[in-house]
């Protein structure tokens, strides 16, 4: 007699699914996806409102003034929210300060393409720096969170490619934007572009981005914050506002900002040795990956940040050339990067700093080409002479960027991932902003002797800068031993 084996009963499980054997969340890709899509947005929104400010000035009869805000607006709220958003994600998780992030960004978007005048404008383009400097530690914190080894690498190449498509996508969408709905109000569709991206992704990075590991809840340091804010804002304001400041008082804000920032060492050394947690662990810079790479990605940032701005000007008042003739003519850089970035990132842990190295020598020579390119044509054929050169000059930066960010933070613990890269994109900011202050004054010094002349004196300050930059990589090489040249 055969006996019926008894029903099986259904398993219910509460909570979420167990965790792999790995330990890393099966839906990382997925969510990594998410976050790029965000990334792609905020970037979109540094490179698309550049072509758009010629237009922004007619259809606002926005003041010189009240221009130069809209810019630097907006690169003071990113820089002066990136290290305390940085803690906030890693104290009270990535996920909320993520999408907390993306609503405000989406929402200053959206004001932004609705503004009657230039104060409007300003104070929403304010909101918008806030919003993606709240997004940004968070992005690359949740990279360092989800993805380990080589897939970590794999992911912040993905970041870098990113980064490049959206950089080269934005000039040329500002202008087929501006070109097709006129200079009146085409530069508000600059802004509402983020309005149908950011509904998209609110829902997905809801079900996607892990709630994740949140740190101690011990506070945010309000003295910390107020102290590096206060040197940011110093350090920041007479360099982006350099040409529209007139006299010689506003270097007097670098003083203060170098004073904050010392203020600012030693209580973040007197807090930590009361026992509590400080806006910064300063032991973080003992790592040397992470203090040999914030050096080098900021003297880099000085160097080819400014790239773009000068040619720009070189184009369209220089040159006649249109927003989107201008767009078109810097994508090839930025599609250098977005191919290069993919490659480095699945290699960056076998080839490490080499190939960052072989990234910087690729983009002194690619800049130096661009200067012959510019020194033996003009007209309208600088834009077909300086693409080849500035390709290979794309190509190096992207075997620069996303491998210095993944060799850099290698070391970092995961809890305090995002604070640590607030105060690497900090350092690269303010940096950025040196280096348009030197390469502008160079540039604008010799506008007198004709545009071409400027540009070329320019381009070989900002080859110069990425050059010291190369020391500083060839240096590190040296000093390691052989065996261990490959490593972070």
């Amino acid at each position: 007699m055969t006996s019926k084996a008894a029903p099986s009963t259904p398993v219910v499980r509460t909570g979420p699914a167990p965790a792999p054997a790995d330990g890393l969340d099966p839906r990382r890709w997925k969510a990594l996806w998410v976050c790029l899509l965000v990334g792609f947005m905020s970037f979109l929104d540094v490179s698309i409102v550049n072509v758009a400010l010629p237009s922004i000035r007619t259809g606002l009869h926005t003041s010189e003034a009240g221009l130069s805000w809209v810019l630097s607006g907006y690169v003071l709220a990113f820089g002066l929210t990136l290290v305390p958003a940085g803690r906030l994600g890693d104290a009270y998780g990535r996920r909320t300060s993520f999408l907390a992030g993306l609503a405000l960004f989406t929402a200053a978007s959206v004001l932004c393409g609705l503004a009657a005048d230039e104060t409007w404008l300003i104070a929403a383009r304010l909101g918008q720096g806030v919003a993606a400097g709240l997004l940004t530690p968070q992005i690359s914190g949740l990279i360092q969170q989800l993805f380990r080894g080589t897939e970590r690498g794999r992911a912040f190449g993905l970041l870098g490619s990113t980064i490049g498509i959206a950089t080269a996508v934005g000039p040329v969408l500002g202008g087929l934007l501006i070109q097709a709905l006129g200079t009146e109000h085409g530069w508000r569709w600059v802004f509402f572009v983020n309005l149908p991206i950011g509904l998209l992704a609110f829902p997905l990075a809801r079900r996607l981005l892990p709630r994740g590991t949140r740190g101690p809840r011990t506070g945010l340091d309000p003295v910390g914050v107020v102290l590096l804010g206060g040197a940011v804002f110093a350090l920041l304001l007479p360099l982006i506002e350099q040409q529209s400041w007139q006299g010689s008082a506003k270097w007097l804000l670098l003083g203060l900002g170098a004073a904050l920032l010392a203020a600012f060492l030693g209580w973040e050394r007197r807090y930590a040795l009361a026992g509590r947690a400080p806006l910064v662990d300063l032991g973080t810079f003992r790592f040397g990956s992470y203090s040999l790479g914030a050096l080098l990605g900021a003297v880099y940032f000085a160097g080819f940040t400014s790239i773009f701005f000068i040619f720009t000007l070189y184009l369209q008042s220089g040159l006649g050339y249109s927003a989107l003739a201008a767009g078109l003519a810097i994508t090839p850089f930025a599609v250098g990067t977005a191919a290069s970035s993919v490659v480095a990132g699945r290699n960056v842990h076998r080839y490490g700093r080499r190939m960052i190295t072989g990234g910087l020598v690729l983009v002194v020579l690619g800049l130096t080409g661009t200067w012959l390119a510019a020194s033996l044509t003009s007209g309208q054929t600088v834009g077909w002479a300086t693409a080849l050169p500035l390709f290979v000059a794309g190509v190096g930066s992207g075997t620069v960027i996303s491998p210095n960010s993944t060799l850099t933070l290698q070391d970092v613990p995961v809890a305090q991932a995002g604070t640590a890269t607030g105060m690497l994109q900090t350092g690269q900011r303010v940096s950025s902003a040196a280096g348009i202050a030197i390469v502008s004054s160079v540039f604008f010094a010799r506008v007198g002797d004709g545009w071409q002349a400027a540009f070329r004196a320019g381009i070989l300050t900002s080859a110069a800068i990425v050059a010291l930059a190369l020391v500083i990589a060839l240096a590190d090489l040296l000093r390691r031993p052989a065996g261990r040249r490959q490593a972070g």
